[in-house]
């Protein structure tokens, strides 16, 4: 396990918003490439990147939607693409590589939490599908425009409901019955992995990764969760109002991608989980999910190793393109 997974001490904290972070900061000529940049925390990234003066192309599933969420934000490009349709995910990456000679950052923002039992692709998961291996076709696609940059950093929103499970080899797809919260931390421990394993990788190039929590907040991710769940759950009271302690505004979530792609200290570093814009510590096993930390098991680079195999033989990706002949390969 990397002794690199403790925390540096950086002058931000749970508080610190995009802003903060961002403060100072001279993008120009950076380009980002933003999923789910048009609501959200996916919105406050963008926002945050161009007025800093970066180009942010924003891959969206309702591009309408996304056009109108941007308005006139200057450099700012949306293409249309389903995270869970790998057709739409190699489509909008080729749109994206005829318009572009390198990206500097990827952002891995988009998701989905909690949703009803759904099937995608050959019968795959829909929160392992979207979260994680569209993210994962994606980054395949785009990774020569990552190396081209000679310093990219790929970001990747993972969850603390990664805590809820390592990844189920036994049964990844919930074949033997469906529980939509160990789906969601499944494929938030996808996440983490997959930046590890990608940080291995792309070191070389000058690619590095990084997977982050970004805490607790309210946004369009709770949408497939009634509001008797919510409330249940001491989240919001019968008004939809924050109540739950803890919580961020949208502008503190942002704030740790934000950091993950552009402080200092984190150059020549990578494959790591971050949280409150830093390193996050390991934590144990028996510690509550909401007290932070990162399991052993999201971090671990056998595992994530494992995961890389079975992604590239699922999406029949690479990070030199497509490779072999489709098939609907199951891991």
């Amino acid at each position: 396990m990397t002794t690199d997974q403790q925390p540096l001490g950086s002058s931000f904290s749970h508080t610190s918003t995009a802003e903060d972070v961002m403060a100072g900061l001279d993008l120009s000529g950076v380009t980002a490439v933003v999923t789910g940049g048009y609501s959200g925390l996916g919105l406050e990234t963008t926002r945050s990147l161009a007025a800093a003066g970066a180009r942010v192309i924003v891959p969206a599933r309702r591009p309408g939607t996304a056009r109108t969420a941007l308005g006139d934000l200057p450099g700012c490009e949306v293409v249309p693409m389903d995270l869970a349709d790998l057709d739409s995910v190699r489509a909008a990456a080729a749109l994206i590589s005829a318009c572009v000679d390198r990206i500097d950052l990827l952002m891995a923002v988009a998701g989905v939490m909690a949703t009803p039992e759904r099937r995608v692709g050959p019968g795959w998961e829909s929160q392992l599908a979207t979260n994680h291996f569209g993210h994962f076709t994606l980054t395949c696609e785009l990774y020569p425009l990552l190396a081209a940059a000679n310093g990219a950093r790929v970001v990747v929103n993972s969850s603390a409901g990664h805590a809820l499970t390592d990844i189920r080899r036994h049964d990844p797809h919930f074949r033997t019955g469906y529980d939509k919260w160990l789906a969601y931390g499944q494929s938030k421990t996808a996440n983490a992995l997959f930046a590890v394993h990608l940080d291995a990788l792309g070191r070389g190039d000058g690619v590095r990764s990084f997977a982050l929590h970004p805490g607790k907040i309210i946004t369009g991710l709770q949408r497939e969760m009634t509001l008797r769940e919510q409330i249940d759950r001491g989240w919001v009271d019968a008004y939809g109002n924050v109540i739950g302690a803890g919580f961020k505004t949208p502008s503190q979530g942002a704030a740790t991608g934000l950091w993950a792609a552009t402080s200092p200290l984190l150059r020549g570093r990578g494959g790591l989980y971050l949280e409150d814009c830093d390193i996050a510590r390991i934590a144990a096993p028996s510690e509550p999910m909401d007290d932070g930390g990162v399991r052993e098991h999201a971090i671990d680079p056998e595992a994530a190793a494992h995961l890389w195999t079975l992604s590239t033989t699922a999406t029949n990706s690479s990070p030199a393109g497509p490779v072999g002949t489709p098939s609907p390969a199951d891991v």
